[in-house]
């Protein structure tokens, strides 16, 4: 089992910045690739970032977030970061964290509970 709880969501005016955390807790946290998720209303569940396990030298980004967004882990704390920088309203969502990002949105078994990011014009 693998616990995760997401935090550091709020409202923030565009060109704003955010830092989410989910703090994960239950088997070993260190080996697991881990990502971020964000669903809009009316809108599938879509992969924001993700990062490997252990050291977390191996990131992607989607594309509308590349240079915006940075994916960290501290395997110390048992916690992933996503700062976010350079917020756009079209970032608004309920952001997700979840553990073995590869298997896909239908098959993913782990999952914090979300937290609501809106971003003002």
């Amino acid at each position: 089992q693998v616990q995760l709880v997401e935090s550091g969501g709020g409202l923030v005016q565009a060109g704003g910045s955010l830092r989410l955390s989910c703090a994960a807790s239950g088997r070993t946290f260190s080996n697991y690739p881990m990502g971020w998720f964000r669903q809009a209303p009316g809108k599938e569940r879509e992969v924001v970032a993700t990062i490997g396990g252990w050291s977390g030298s191996i990131t992607y980004y989607r594309d509308s977030v590349k240079g915006r967004f940075t994916i960290s882990r501290d395997n110390a704390k048992n916690t992933v970061y996503l700062q976010m920088n350079s917020l756009k309203p079209e970032d608004t969502a309920v952001y997700y964290c979840a553990a073995d990002p590869a298997k896909g949105v239908k098959s993913i078994v782990y999952w914090g509970q979300g937290t609501q990011v809106t971003v003002s014009s």
